[in-house]
Order: C-alpha cells, then structure tokens, then sequence
C-alpha cells in the first residue's frame, strides 16, 4: 500500500480514476531497477526515452485536443497520471513543463500556426520547454524583468538574461517574459511573452550546480539573438495577464505536495519493519498523513477550478504554500527520528534518500514563487492589504 492508498478525502470522477490501475502496472514495471535516491528526484529527473515511453501511451499531452495529437480527456485524467508519476518518482521532468505549461499556454495564446507546429511535438515527446521568468538582481519581483525583445523588421532583438531556468540545457525552446515596450519602472505594463528557439545564434545556456551535485537549474544569456515576428505568443504587452494565469497551473499541482513522497513511502516501510517500528515513527507518520490528506483535497479543488475555466490565483497560492512547507518537514522530522537510532539498524538506501531530499528541499519554497511573495498574494487575496 503506498501513501496515496490513504489520501482519499476527495475522489476523482470514476472514469479517471480508472486509469491509474494501469498506470501503476506500467510504472511498477519501468521504475523496478531504479534506485530510491535517484526516484527521489522525479520531476527533475530527466529521461527523453521514458517520456516519449509515455508518449506512446497517449499520456503525454493528454488534455490537449486530439486535432493538436493531445488525449482530448479531462484534467483529473493528467492529475491521476502526475499523481502516479511522482508516487513512483518516475524520471519525467523532460516533458514536465511543456506538457504542464507550455502546450497549454499556447493552446489558449498561440495562433493557429503555433498550435500546429509545437503542440503535436509536445505530445510525441519531442519537444522540451523551458519557462524564462526569474532574472538576477530581481529576487522575486517577477516584474521588475529587465530582458527586452526590440521589434525590428524581421520581428524583435532580444538582449538580456534569466536564471535559475530549469532544465534549460536540455530543451529545445523557451516561453520567456520579456519587455516589449517601456521601462522596468513601468511594472505590468509593456511586457510579453515570447518563444525563443534555444539553438539560435546568440543564446548561451550554462548550468548552475547545485547542494547535490544535480545542475537542474541554468543561467541563460541573450546576445542579439534575432527571433521572428511569429515568436510572440498572445497580444503584445499582455504578458503580465498571461503568466499570472500560467501560474496557477504550476502552483497548484501535486508536485507542489509529493516532492518528498518517495522519501515519506520508503521510510514508512522500513516503520513496518519489526526494527523499524517504534510508537514515535507511527505518530509521525500519522502526522504527515493528517496533513497531506486534506492538501491533496485543496489540490483536487483548485484543479476542478481550473476545469471550470476559472483563475484560481489566490487558492493555488495557498496550496503550495503550505504543500512546500510539508514538503520540507518531512525529510526533517524523518532525519530526527532516524538519527536518534542505532545507524546499524536503517538501511543504507534511507539514508542516502534522505540525504538526497533534505539537499533539495530548500528549493521546493523558492520554484514557482518563494513563500514571502505567495503569502502577500494570499494576504492581498483576503483584503488584508
């Protein structure tokens, strides 16, 4: 039984819930010879030949409408699949972003010739996106980007630089904010997003190496790197509209809850264990539980928002925040029960998961929005400032 055996305060409808039997067995079977340490890292694991193994299987894309190649099924289709690929820590993040944000940023934005071209790539597994938000000196003021695309007569010039891009190194493009108009000091206004072709002449990507020895995060630098007019995604100057909305998506998912579920699974079956077993484990364990339970519930609701077409801004800042935060206590409190064993008595794998996790898990409240910007939004959210 694993832990999303006993998070069942909120179902999914039946038709989606049918599937994850068959994912399980898949995913059983391709993760069976992979480490706990390196399952741990899931979403940022990456594997172009196990995403375009889902690929085959019709679960990539699979929201995305049939006439784009997509599965043309409901979102709590993709949440059952996400949920499953992240219990299983199956090495996804190649296609994680352009399957999560991308595809349907350009879906909704994109004119019909970008639909055409990038969404069918999306759902063979053959083309990888990153997401160029963050820039030096700006912390996480999102709208303070400096990064300018110039209109020319060829389409826009584009200068600047981001960070902390993940997986930039291996994708083949980018949906970068940048500023199309005016001056940083304008904020929201005079921004837009674009698609950038990472292979152009004058990109230069160089990965950043971090506590674990993992370079998941680059630094991406633009030197007079000429685009096409057809580079623009949406309406000039709409970029702040545009990305605002994008994020719900990226914040509201389970990735947001299970960042540390391979680690929580694989100590609670050494718990089960006779050696393992002791009355302070159980009621951590329980603790988590408590706690995870009625997360995923919110997470299950702000995807039905999300179906019904609405903007749950506010609600999906909210959930990442205290996700993150459970994220981050359990290697924590699994560390303090651990050590205050026998190290003979726990196995050599539980601790290097462990050791892995409680490396990374600084980062899960700094992606996506660092937790001092989300609480001001869930602040602003209820009138309290």
């Amino acid at each position: 039984m694993s832990t999303l055996d006993s998070l069942t305060l909120t179902r999914i409808p039946a038709q989606d819930e049918a599937l994850r039997a068959e994912v399980r067995a898949f995913l059983a079977e391709a993760t069976r010879d992979i480490p706990a340490h390196i399952r741990a890292r899931s979403w940022s694991g990456y594997s172009t030949e196990f995403s375009r193994r889902l690929a085959a299987k019709g679960w990539l894309g699979v929201t995305l409408p049939q006439e784009y190649g997509g599965g043309g099924r409901s979102a709590f289709t993709r949440y059952v699949l996400v949920e499953e690929f992240l219990n299983f820590g199956a090495p996804v993040g190649s296609h994680w972003i352009a399957d999560r944000q991308s595809a349907p940023l350009i879906l909704k934005f994109g004119t019909e010739a970008q639909k055409q071209f990038y969404i069918p790539r999306v759902c063979r597994g053959e083309a990888f996106f990153c997401i160029g938000m963050s820039e030096p000196n700006s912390g996480s003021d999102l709208a303070s980007v400096k990064t300018r695309a110039t209109p020319n007569d060829q389409g826009f010039v584009l200068n600047g630089q981001k960070i902390w891009t993940t997986n930039a190194h291996h994708c083949q493009y980018m949906i970068a904010l940048v500023r199309t108009s005016g001056t940083p000091e304008d904020r929201h206004k005079g921004l837009s997003q674009v698609i950038v072709d990472l292979s152009l002449p004058g990109v230069t990507v160089r990965p950043i190496e971090d506590l674990s020895g993992d370079s998941h995060f680059c630094e991406v630098f633009f030197d007079n790197v000429q685009l096409g007019a057809d580079a623009l995604i949406g309406a000039e100057g709409q970029g702040w509209e545009q990305v605002t909305a994008e994020l719900a998506f990226e914040r509201s998912g389970p990735e947001r809850l299970y960042s540390s579920i391979v680690l929580f699974d694989q100590w609670l079956q050494y718990v089960r264990t006779p050696e393992g077993r002791t009355d302070s484990a159980r009621q951590l364990a329980g603790k988590v539980l408590t706690q995870l339970a009625p997360l995923r519930a919110m997470s299950v609701s702000v995807q039905e928002k999300l179906t019904q077409g609405a903007s749950p801004i506010v609600e999906a800042a909210l959930v990442k925040e205290l996700g993150t935060t459970l994220e981050q206590m359990i290697p924590a409190a699994i560390a303090e029960d651990l050590f205050s064993r026998d190290a003979e008595d726990v196995p050599v794998e539980l601790l290097q998961t462990l050791k892995y996790v409680t490396e990374a898990s600084p980062s899960f409240s700094l992606r996506g929005g660092t937790r001092d910007i989300l609480r001001g939004m869930i602040a602003r959210g209820l009138g309290l400032r």
